[in-house]
């Protein structure tokens, strides 16, 4: 039987997001073996970057009001065409609560969208618990569309965060 893969695509202007993409590709690897993620910064990639990939995970900061990161607003176009049926997805993110309380982790909200419309399951699903933010694209129904990382005011709770995702992830995956 071959080794599952999963997909980990990130894009990122500071290297927060590629940090953060590291550390979830270091405990999927841990949990399920070596080389389980191939982590893909999405710069200059195209829509049939996904097509070998079942399970994905897709990670993206969201900028000052709400923008997206630059090579994420780029792949936006080519991301619509993503055939995305008979694929788990999970989505983190990375904002400011604080600075931009009213677009906090905004970027999700449109990928997931997207996602959703293309016939993506998702999984991840966070509950808002413990964040403090007036709006976000990336809450439905009362829980954010996947993991939001705030590590410019609340980094001391990453790794407890990432530690409780990666597993509810995998899980919901069928993988663990």
């Amino acid at each position: 039987m071959s080794q599952v893969k999963i997909g980990l695509f990130y894009g990122t202007d500071t290297g927060n997001t590629e940090t953060v993409s590291n550390k979830i590709k270091e405990r999927i690897d841990g949990k399920l073996g070596p080389d389980t993620v191939d982590v893909i910064e999405i710069y200059k990639k195209e829509a049939d970057s996904f097509a070998p990939y079942q399970y994905i995970i897709i990670g993206m900061p969201t900028w000052y009001d709400g923008e997206l990161q630059g090579d994420w607003e780029t792949f936006l176009p080519k991301f619509e065409e993503v055939d995305f049926k008979n694929k788990k997805v999970a989505f983190f993110g990375l904002g400011d609560q604080y600075g931009y309380s009213f677009y906090f982790c905004d970027a999700l909200g449109v990928f997931y969208d997207i996602a959703m419309k293309n016939g993506a399951t998702v999984c991840g699903k966070w509950p808002t618990d413990g964040y403090e933010y007036d709006s976000a694209k990336a809450e439905r129904d009362g829980v954010l569309v996947g993991l939001c990382l705030d590590i410019d005011n609340q980094d001391d709770l990453t790794e407890p965060r990432l530690d409780k995702w990666i597993p509810q992830v995998l899980s919901e995956f069928g993988l663990m």
